[in-house]
């Protein structure tokens, strides 16, 4: 999957699922403070990230998170080892 349509389904459910303004989504801005999520939160996330991509993530995966780009990354670098895991 290329990384504008991995950008396209997060940005689609970080705005339905947690109600974060589509101006407030931009690549440099802080994730962790423009989301203001708290722990149930994560959980949250965790469990849509898996339902829209099909791996699951734990709170370890969000170090070294700390802007919109950086996230899309880490969703990407999940989603190839995740489909060349199941791909044999």
């Amino acid at each position: 999957m290329e990384k504008v349509k991995i950008i396209e389904i997060t940005n689609r459910f970080l705005i339905d699922e947690f109600e974060v303004e589509p101006d407030e989504i931009i690549l440099e801005n802080n994730f962790h403070k423009t989301l203001d999520l708290d722990s149930l939160d994560y959980v949250d996330l965790v469990v849509v990230i898996q339902s829209n991509f099909g791996f699951k993530l734990t709170a370890d995966d969000f170090k070294g998170v700390d802007t919109f780009n950086e996230f899309y990354n880490m969703i990407e670098t999940h989603l190839h080892k995740f489909t060349k895991e199941n791909a044999s």
